[in-house]
């Protein structure tokens, strides 16, 4: 029973000491709250000179040769071999034949009506010496420089009624006709390049049973190609012909002045853009090559270009004004991409010129204060 006392005793001890234990340290403690600190963000910004923007209108598309030619036969005939192999990429120098088809028995009925000619030509000439001596030379003549090898000459001038009634009665215009009818199909049995340049291609070979108003090929002037870009008709006006242009590749490596040679006077109804035509020249240049060009369709007055990303919606902008964000309104009057042309800013304002996260009207800020180069260096 006294070990039951004593064990209740201490217990009870133990519980009293514990809870006042417990006080003394939760009395201790204090309370401490913590004060945020104010951060204050640093921004670039730029003072506003208002100058003469020019507005730029990027475009791009792929070059074309200025001069083109598609080869298409008019006559029917087998495919001869000549002095260079007809092939894409193949090069040919200004009246060099392109393709020759044999033409050997249309060359035959050609000899055929120039003899013709030539014998009615032959029978005449006595009549002519009786009744006609006054243009019995110049006939003579004609007759003497007729060569059935050679191409068929004028027939000479012809002054009165009576020596066309006899050189027609005795049918030698129709004969001259139906001859230089004839010579003239024979020459389209060749058919050479009317320019230097290149065979970008070549749908027949050597061989080949060609027939007439079929296509045969490709052939274009390398070196002077044209880049085909559309504009909005917006600055359709301010493009003009004989304007400079400055082009360059797709990884902006080189660069090539090019030169507005034609717009276009419709305007496509679905994209409401104008056609517009620049030439370019280079001997590194290809056809199908893509290419950028910078269209400067006009200048803006008093106006500053910014980035996009500063102008906020309901077109604004921030300034700073005594360390504090405000905003102004402002007049967008050109976008690109990347860039905004704007008007009706103030001079002398301080704009802000690169974006700042979570900006708003009334946040105080601190100027970027930029060393300047010398003391950057050392």
């Amino acid at each position: 029973m006294r070990k039951l006392i004593l064990s209740i005793i201490m217990g009870g001890i133990l519980i009293v000491g514990s809870l006042y234990f417990s006080g003394v340290i939760a009395g201790s403690k204090k309370d401490r709250k913590t004060i945020p600190r104010k951060v204050v963000k640093t921004v670039f910004v730029d003072t506003v000179t208002n100058t003469t923007v020019p507005i730029i209108i990027p475009a791009n598309g792929n070059l074309k040769a200025k001069r083109r030619v598609e080869l298409f036969s008019e006559v029917q005939g087998v495919f001869r071999p000549g002095s260079k192999l007809f092939r894409t990429g193949q090069e040919y120098g200004k009246g060099q034949t392109l393709i020759r088809i044999d033409s050997d028995e249309y060359y035959a009925s050609v000899q055929s009506a120039k003899s013709n000619l030539y014998n009615l030509l032959t029978s005449i000439m006595p009549d002519l010496r009786l009744d006609y001596p006054n243009i019995y030379p110049k006939w003579q003549q004609y007759l003497n420089s007729f060569d059935l090898q050679s191409s068929t000459p004028s027939l000479p001038e012809i002054n009165s009624d009576k020596e066309r009634f006899f050189v027609s009665g005795r049918g030698i215009l129709s004969s001259y006709y139906n001859v230089k009818n004839l010579e003239q199909r024979l020459s389209k049995y060749n058919i050479t390049a009317p320019f230097k340049g290149v065979l970008t291609d070549a749908l027949v070979t050597e061989g080949t049973l060609i027939r007439a108003g079929q296509k045969l090929g490709e052939y274009i002037n390398v070196g002077i190609y044209e880049l085909e870009v559309s504009v909005s008709k917006t600055y359709g006006d301010f493009l003009k012909v004989g304007k400079e242009v400055v082009l360059s590749n797709l990884n902006k490596t080189k660069e090539y002045l090019g030169k507005v040679t034609r717009v276009n006077g419709r305007v496509d109804q679905n994209s409401q853009t104008i056609t517009v035509f620049i030439e370019v020249s280079g001997e590194d240049l290809k056809e199908g090559q893509y290419l950028e060009a910078n269209l400067e369709a006009k200048e803006e007055e008093n106006a500053i270009e910014i980035d996009r990303s500063l102008l906020l919606e309901n077109n604004q902008i921030f300034v700073v004004r005594d360390s504090i964000l405000d905003i102004i309104p402002v007049s967008p009057v050109y976008f690109t991409d990347k860039r905004v042309v704007l008007k009706n800013v103030p001079n002398n304002e301080v704009i802000v010129s690169k974006t700042l996260a979570g900006a708003y009207a009334g946040m105080l800020v601190k100027v970027y204060a930029a060393r300047d180069d010398k003391t950057a260096k050392l």
